[in-house]
């Protein structure tokens, strides 16, 4: 491994990476055991290039996100474009997480050295605008330098495909082709990559379009601003505000409170050890301001703003935050509610782990409903779609503006129904209540185990398989379906999922981002009160077999 660390200190183009690693080579070279256990940990292979694109903490070595691992995606995919004959140019964004401008850099200079037309974006900006910017200007491919709500020490590299794309994440067979390419140009050295500077820097009417494109999907406020809802808002120390707050005020509404120690974009996320709306803790600033406020609604974006967070008052100067299946319903009602009265038709799609309530709301409008493998890619490339979501905080209400999740669209749409009801003296909790007198009282839970080492995600699947379970608490198992070798469509998949008596089904997966085994449950029930308690008891069952 010495030689493999040399050779990687001789290309890192990054003086503090490179600083770090001289040190451990010098101890790791005199024979020390727990330097030499290190270089072998951090060159033991390479990120691998996925549909999610890549995601790990910062750090030397071929496995963490560096500048030199970061130049070498940037090439791959700049030579997949050239060799696929696709369109040669691309759009970079990025957040606000340590080293995200330089990576976006970084890429600028080495896919504009293979001559692609590169344009960078301004500043740091949410991803739902860098998402927007692929299919406004018409590009080949867009780059997102960011890792979403991962914990602070880690940075990610998404990419979206323009084309008959149209503006989505990358799926298979491209992440593929494109891992290829990576592989190949990292057979060489970093230092031999081309570079030029001669990019162009996206001017303020980029964003500008994206506002307006996005302040355009609701009606006119019902209110006139000093008799709306009161809202806080936090940006959890991301990117969303400044972008939230020139939406929300060309659409009429009133500008919210904020959370002021988080605010602004800060990489370190001192105030949250996880910088993820649904981690326990989380929101806990942004309820408290609201307590302060008396606020009707508590609206939270994630650190790259394409997620989205709601907390409503519980009557006894608490909040409660909603799930992501409960925003998914209000939205896909809204939506469908939306298409009946203009007549139009379309479809409503979630990600297979969401809940089954959103079917039930296509089928009362007459529109058309898809399930789809987990991750916002496959939402976002459904046909006809009217609104998408995923119970992990992703919504896409306008699939014309961005084919993606976007966290401040979706906070505008809420918003927008928020001030509506309040117009008819309602609030999100009585729409709550509505829906489950119109649709059925569903209820969701999850089941989260981490892994220190990631076989154990393998050893559980494992073992589920070779003895499934006949009942889970106090319902029956009606039937499993494995869709290791595809199942109606779906290409093969890590899921399992076990459908109960009721209308009840669990639904086991290793996450796709982060070293966990994700469990999800799902009830109908007569009352909201009994759906939850079946999803306790079918959680309590179901634990014990993932931890």
């Amino acid at each position: 491994m010495l030689d493999a660390a040399r050779a990687w200190l001789v290309q890192d183009p990054d003086p503090s990476t490179q600083d770090e690693l001289s040190a451990v080579v010098a101890v790791a070279a005199s024979g020390d055991a727990s330097a030499l256990a290190l270089l072998a940990d951090r060159f033991a292979g390479r990120l691998q290039f996925g549909t999610a694109g890549l995601r790990a903490e910062l750090g030397w070595g071929p496995l963490r996100m560096n500048r030199a691992v970061v130049s070498q995606a940037a090439a791959g995919l700049g030579r997949f474009l050239i060799d696929a004959g696709r369109d040669r140019s691309v759009v970079i964004g990025y957040d606000g997480r340590v080293n995200s401008d330089v990576f976006a850099r970084d890429s600028a200079e080495v896919m504009r050295g293979l001559g692609l037309d590169v344009t960078l974006l301004p500043s740091a900006l949410p991803t739902p605008v860098l998402a927007f910017a692929v299919r406004h200007l018409g590009v080949g491919a867009g780059v997102m330098v960011t890792a979403s709500h991962n914990p602070p020490r880690d940075n990610g590299y998404k990419v979206y495909l323009g084309g008959e794309d149209d503006g989505s994440q990358i799926v298979p067979p491209v992440d593929g082709a494109i891992a290829s390419a990576i592989e190949q140009v990292a057979a060489g050295s970093v230092a031999d990559l081309a570079r030029a500077t001669d990019y162009t820097v996206a001017g303020p009417e980029l964003l500008d379009a994206y506002v307006a494109a996005t302040a355009a999907i609701v009606p006119a406020p019902a209110l006139p601003v000093d008799e709306q809802p009161a809202v806080v808002y936090t940006a959890m120390h991301g990117v969303g505000w400044e972008t939230a707050r020139a939406v929300f005020t060309a659409a009429g509404f009133a500008e919210p409170a904020v959370v002021p120690e988080q605010i602004e974009p800060d990489g370190a996320f001192p105030t949250v050890s996880f910088p993820n709306p649904e981690e326990p803790g989380a929101m806990d600033l942004a309820t408290a301001r609201g307590a302060a406020l008396g606020a009707d609604l508590v609206i939270a974006n994630d650190p790259d703003a394409d997620r989205l967070a709601l907390a409503i008052p519980t009557g006894d100067g608490g909040y409660r935050r909603l799930s992501g299946n409960e925003v998914g319903w209000l939205l896909g009602w809204r939506a469908a509610s939306r298409a009946a009265a203009a007549g139009t038709t379309g479809v409503l799609a979630a990600s297979i782990v969401s809940s089954p309530a959103l079917a039930r709301v296509a089928a009362r409008h007459g529109l058309g409903y898809r399930d789809t493998l987990t991750g916002f890619k496959w939402v976002s490339r459904v046909p006809d779609l009217l609104f998408g979501y995923e119970e992990a905080l992703g919504y896409l209400v306008d699939p014309q503006v961005v084919r993606d999740k976007d966290g401040i669209s979706a906070a505008l749409e809420l918003l927008s129904l928020a001030t509506e009801l309040h117009a008819a003296g309602k609030s999100i909790g009585s729409q709550l209540d509505a829906f489950a007198a119109e649709f059925g009282a569903f209820a969701s839970g999850q089941v989260a185990t981490r892994v220190d080492d990631l076989a154990r995600i393998g050893e559980v699947m494992q073992a589920l398989r070779t003895t499934p379970p006949a009942s889970l608490g106090p319902l029956a198992v009606v039937s499993t379906t494995d869709y290791a070798s595809g199942v109606d469509g779906f290409p093969p998949s890590d899921i399992l999922r076990y459908d109960l008596t009721g209308e009840a089904r669990v639904i086991v997966r290793p996450s796709g981002t982060e070293p966990k085994v994700k469990v999800y449950i799902d009830t109908v029930a007569a009352t909201p009160a009994e759906a939850q308690a079946l999803v306790d008891a079918l959680a309590d069952a179901i634990r014990p077999r993932v931890s």
